[in-house]
């Protein structure tokens, strides 16, 4: 039996939505993004480790080195499922909002 990591508790972590952050945007090796951390390599591989395990990050292989890149259905699935909390959310700050505003007016 695989144990799949679950997707919410790794993009909670700020180290990891700011890995997912920098291969949006491009492909980069574990080097290449250890690099924008001060954290160790051994760290930020387990970031990645995880992110991947996850199905966040995909990997390609180009010669010797490993290029992890963004998922963007499983980032597509995320946002799907969130979507209709958003506007839930929504909702309820605007009628919030007109709460406040009647409140400010009334005095």
């Amino acid at each position: 039996m695989e144990l799949r990591r679950d997707v919410f508790q790794a993009i909670a972590d700020p180290t990891r939505r700011a890995i997912i952050t920098l291969v949006a945007l491009q492909a980069l090796t574990p080097t290449a993004i250890a690099g924008n951390f001060d954290s160790s390599r051994q760290t930020i591989s387990k970031h990645i480790q995880i992110l991947t395990e996850c199905e966040i990050l995909g990997q390609e292989q180009k010669g010797r080195e490993i290029y992890y890149h963004l998922n963007p259905q499983k980032m597509k699935e995320i946002a799907d499922f969130v979507e209709p909390f958003r506007k839930l959310w929504d909702v309820r700050f605007n009628k919030l909002e007109d709460v406040m505003k009647n409140y400010k007016s009334d005095k």
